[in-house]
């Protein structure tokens, strides 16, 4: 069992960035003619790695560093809260949060309220209690996005993003942490930098995007070879090595994880070194190298005691149990597992000790234990049925508890037929020995027969789960162009929230989201002259060109027909003109090569920005939509190949949105309406804004 699927570990890996340790000595301490921010910023270097030795340092500065001005001895509480942490001490870390929260209260100040709530959050991670860590890192986000501080609103963005993805959010999490990386470049610093990447790049692993993940991975080992960061280029080998198992690469996971163990002992790494030495155990293992995976998972059990993570802890004995099995020791085997799994227990993080049992089950049943393979199901089934209460699971356990219960009728008679045959005469024991031989081949029998439908069950969950995903693909994309279909978008804004709402927009600059309408010019024509398969073409051109104008995060739509909607949740209002532009000129500037014939493209556009609220009340998404359906009929009628754009309202306490929606253009003349128009053809970067023309008498 390999550790780390998404972070380094519970307990360690978030505040990577705040640790340099390519060479540990003398100068990482604290000295008399320094300032306190100076000396704090040698012992955040070391808290990660090498937190008893960080603990020391801090602990002399402690008189002074709380006697300093608010934000300084926030930072002081915030280190010493992650080296209490990270050596095990969680009661003195959450103390210490909770004094920054107070602190942050009292003074008012956004940074020190941040931190704390991030360190607090932090502890609440270790402690498995994900919902209360989530809510306060994603709390602790939006405070520290009203603060200057661009180190620490990097590292929100970042633990806010890795909540998301636990929380099984990946577009969220995908936002925060691209929000992440784009506020890093403009900080210009490169721990940040490596951090977001990396975080950015094991996302994608989830999102099964490998190739984005591998040269978000090599950026990041750029950046870490190049300031010569023993500790990041582990890190990232680290991640790696997740990408090579994922791919089923396992020399070059191998090769990552020697290379990362390298690197830690050279730079005397004692805290996070037994995440390799777990994940080096898991990779023998799956090589069947039994010995060296024996040899690892000790170390790395040695490892995880001194800084008392019992997560790794537990895989580590997990991984031993397996090791022991496969070389024959069944007994010394499940004296392991049972260990591990009691960790496991105690962390109260059941979906690991659910996937514990599954792989427990399935090596004792290898080994031919059939009798400790179905206890270790049924362990595992308890955990299931506490997870997940579906109707589908639960209608399966019905089905299996129908089987224990005749297993236990059988058992129940077979005990009474055994009673009897013991107080038979001698004359009986030739009956009594075929009745052993009959109750050995039911259990037998019984015990095969549960394992049957225990692999018969999880295969057709696996199946179950693929289709499902793949009916869910086929319901909400559009067959010809792979874009989202009208049915897909409907959902989606039904929960919309523009809470959600993230950018790296300039300060002071207002960020909205925005709503744009296109309809191919003259598409009957083409249609007409050379076929629907060229009008195909053309749709798919169109589809093309949107995915590569707009961004990941915007939602493009085939509304219907030749009709396209794109939804940005979060962009410049500035901007928007400059958005209709590129959509203008990208698709025009392509046409399409069919049989010989150079198709000419164009298209006209309505958009606005959204929500809109004229009048201080917000309209529906249906309601903007249609405005938006509106204004793309003027760009229609005014000359094709150009964008008309409603910037706003005016006015509005003379007229009513009925009114404006039976008739925009006379809206627009009447003075009701503030209208824009951008021109397809030559480049050009400024709109046109549109005046109104006198109401006709």
């Amino acid at each position: 069992m390999a550790a780390g699927s998404n972070r380094l570990s519970p307990q360690r890996c978030r505040h990577a960035w705040l640790a340099v340790l390519c060479v540990l000595s003398a100068s990482a301490f604290a000295r008399a003619d320094q300032s306190l921010e100076a000396q704090l910023a040698e012992t955040s270097e070391l808290a990660h790695y090498v937190p008893e030795k960080a603990l020391k340092t801090l602990l002399k500065l402690d008189e002074l560093a709380r006697s300093a001005a608010t934000d300084t001895r926030a930072e002081y509480l915030a280190q010493l809260s992650e080296a209490r942490r990270n050596t095990g001490d969680q009661k003195a870390a959450i103390a210490l949060a909770e004094e920054s929260i107070a602190l942050g209260k009292e003074k008012s100040s956004p940074v020190a309220l941040a931190k704390g709530m991030l360190a607090k959050g932090e502890v609440m991670l270790v402690r498995n209690e994900l919902d209360e860590s989530h809510q306060l890192l994603w709390a602790a986000e939006a405070i520290a996005n009203t603060t200057a501080d661009l180190d620490l609103r990097v590292q929100a963005m970042i633990l806010s993003g890795q909540a998301f993805a636990e929380d099984g959010n990946f577009p969220a999490a995908l936002t925060r942490l691209q929000a992440a990386v784009a506020l890093a470049r403009q900080d210009g610093k490169p721990l940040p930098m490596i951090t977001s990447l990396n975080a950015l790049a094991r996302l994608y692993r989830q999102m099964k995007e490998y190739s984005k993940g591998a040269d978000t991975l090599k950026e990041a080992m750029a950046m870490a070879t190049e300031i010569n960061s023993f500790a990041r280029m582990a890190s990232l080998l680290n991640t790696e090595y997740l990408f090579a198992m994922e791919t089923r690469q396992q020399k070059r996971g191998m090769e990552a994880l020697l290379s990362a163990l390298e690197l830690q002992r050279q730079i005397g790494d004692t805290a996070t070194i037994d995440i390799t030495l777990v994940n080096l155990s898991d990779s023998y293992l799956k090589q069947k190298d039994y010995r060296n995976t024996l040899i690892y998972a000790s170390q790395a059990l040695e490892a995880a005691r001194l800084f008392h993570d019992e997560a790794i802890e537990a895989t580590a004995y997990v991984n031993i149990g397996e090791a022991q099995l496969g070389m024959g020791r069944l007994a010394d085997s499940k004296r392991s597992f049972e260990t591990g799994l009691s960790l496991y227990e105690k962390s109260g993080d059941k979906p690991a000790l659910q996937a514990v049992l599954l792989e427990y089950g399935a090596a004792l049943e290898q080994a031919g234990d059939m009798a400790g393979a179905v206890v270790a199901y049924h362990r595992e089934r308890a955990i299931s049925e506490d997870l997940f209460e579906k109707q589908r699971q639960k209608a399966l356990w019905e089905l299996q508890g129908k089987y224990e219960a005749d297993k236990k009728e059988r058992q129940i008679e077979l005990l009474s037929r055994e009673n009897q045959v013991k107080t038979a005469d001698i004359d009986n024991r030739r009956l009594q020995q075929r009745i052993w031989w009959l109750l050995a081949i039911v259990f037998a029998l019984a015990a095969l027969i549960v394992g049957i439908l225990y692999r018969k069950i999880r295969q057709t969950n696996a199946q179950l789960e693929v289709k499902n995903l793949e009916l869910k693909q086929q319901s909400s994309r559009d067959p010809l162009t792979s874009l989202y279909n009208r049915r897909h978008y409907q959902d989606f804004m039904r929960t919309h929230s523009q809470v959600e709402k993230r950018g790296a927009a300039t300060a002071g600059e207002e960020m909205v989201g925005a709503l744009f309408l296109l309809d191919v010019d003259h598409f009957k024509h083409v249609n007409d002259n050379y076929g629907h398969a060229a009008g195909d073409a053309v749709l798919k051109m169109i589809a093309e060109n949107l995915r590569v104008i707009l961004r990941e995060t915007d939602m493009i739509v085939r509304w219907g027909g030749e009709e396209f909607l794109a939804f940005l949740p979060a962009v410049a209002r500035s901007g928007i003109d400059d958005i209709a532009h590129r959509i203008l000129t990208g698709i025009s500037a392509q046409p399409v090569d069919y049989q010989g014939a150079a198709i000419p493209v164009k298209v006209s556009i309505g958009f606005a920005p959204f929500p809109l609220a004229p009048g201080g009340q917000s309209l529906t998404w249906e309601r903007a939509v249609n405005l938006v359906d509106m204004a793309l009929y003027l760009a229609k009628s005014h000359g094709r190949n150009r964008a008309y754009g409603v910037r706003g309202f005016a006015n509005f306490e003379k007229t009513t949105m009925e009114e404006i929606e039976q008739d925009l253009e006379r809206a627009w003349r009447a003075g009701f309406v503030d209208l824009s128009v951008v021109l397809g053809g030559a480049a050009q970067t400024d709109a046109v804004v549109i005046e109104p023309e006198p109401a006709l008498a």
